[in-house]
């Protein structure tokens, strides 16, 4: 899945870094060029990654300006293949390989240790040669307006090696998830940031601790808005920037599928998924009343008839199955295919931005009401209707 599919998986980052002010094309060509990808299809060697042209996977030049720097998008793709040989034909070839040895020299019962290790260094080797390396390629777009960065995964692996290679392409500039915490503090201003550094319980500023110790607002928005649904409070509005006016309607609920995680009776941690169209929640019921958290939901939220969807991960705010209204671009005999991919990159790009917007106005409304008072009352109403009140 990537930039013109109508569903992705997306991690999104904020990058911190000073860009230079002057002939930046020339300064991008050159920094994703150096570490360009380079195929190793007529070689031995087991892996490469680089970088790519997301419309060119086979092209790392990134000497024409169209190619990766649309408006205010600079988007690539990060490549990674990699030759793999099944551990039973690297089994079987060794075998093979140690019988004819042992065969030649029939005063030996086994073969010796290091002769093994040599012979199966040799099979593999050859092995590598006869087989071709399979791709992996996830896209990445980087907002220079918003200096937000989309990955188009959420895979552990693949979020950490995307890391390691933008940090050694641009010196001096580091990703930093936007998770729970910190799209909290990019949404919030003046006392309302103020009651969130307060209620921040990590002991340190490192990413990893600010994930893990403030799980509780993944928890808590989630289980905010399936109350919220629940009790016919489905409308919100608008209020944050964006391609949406401020003020406008949406609704937002959530349903189809709800994980819900917290501990076992014999002290392990257990997991609860709860499927299918909901109507009385009384699974979910059941897992809340019995202390588990809700960890990933199911988001449905629509404008004037368009759909957003999208499955949110508690702990990361990693968007998996993000689905936005169909993008749909006629195709004319008279536009070439460059334009129209071209097209639809900048209507998917809209469409998911007012994706966001209403996430992030949907996230400012929960922070609003657990940052203030106002939670006490929510409690209060979330009780009720866990006791079937």
């Amino acid at each position: 899945m990537g930039v013109y599919a109508n569903t992705v998986s997306i991690t999104q980052f904020a990058v911190t870094g000073e860009m230079p002010k002057n002939d930046q094309f020339q300064w991008f060509s050159k920094k994703l060029a150096e570490r360009g990808f380079e195929s190793i299809e007529n070689s031995t060697e087991e892996s490469a990654e680089g970088w790519t042209l997301v419309d060119k996977p086979d092209d790392s030049s990134f000497d024409v300006p169209s190619d990766f720097w649309r408006d205010n998008f600079v988007v690539f793709s990060l490549r990674r293949d990699q030759r793999k040989i099944p551990a039973a034909v690297l089994k079987s070839h060794t075998g093979r390989e140690e019988g004819a040895f042992l065969a030649q020299n029939p005063n030996l019962r086994r073969t010796p240790k290091h002769k093994r290790e040599e012979i199966k260094e040799q099979v593999q080797l050859r092995l590598l040669t006869r087989c071709l390396p399979v791709p992996s390629i996830v896209d990445i777009v980087w907002d220079q307006k918003t200096g937000v960065l989309t990955l188009y995964s959420l895979g552990t692996k693949v979020i950490e090696r995307f890391e390691d290679i933008f940090r050694k392409t641009f010196e001096g500039f580091s990703p930093v998830i936007i998770h729970p915490f910190a799209r909290a503090q990019k949404l919030l201003e003046g006392q309302m940031r103020d009651a969130l550094e307060a209620a921040n319980q990590a002991g340190s500023d490192a990413v990893v601790a600010l994930i893990r110790d403030n799980q509780w607002l993944g928890w808590e928005f989630m289980l905010w808005l399936l109350q919220r649904g629940v009790n016919g409070e489905g409308e919100f509005s608008v209020c944050c920037p964006g391609h949406i006016a401020n003020g406008e309607k949406f609704s937002a609920w959530i349903d189809d599928r709800i994980q819900f995680q917290g501990g076992g009776e014999e002290g392990g941690i257990q997991k609860v998924t709860v499927s299918g169209s909901q109507d009385s929640y009384l699974e979910a019921i059941s897992a809340l009343k019995g202390g588990k958290r809700i960890t990933s939901a199911t988001i449905c939220m629509e404008k004037d008839e368009n759909p957003w969807k999208l499955t949110l991960k508690g702990d990361t705010f990693g968007f998996a199955s993000f689905k936005c209204p169909q993008v749909r671009v006629e195709k004319d005999s008279t536009v070439d295919q460059m334009s129209e991919r071209e097209a639809v990159f900048y209507e998917r790009m809209f469409l998911m931005d007012q994706g966001v917007q209403l996430f992030d106005s949907l996230y400012t409304a929960f922070l609003n009401e657990r940052l203030t008072d106002a939670w006490n009352e929510r409690l209060r109403a979330i009780q009720s209707w866990l006791n079937g009140e």
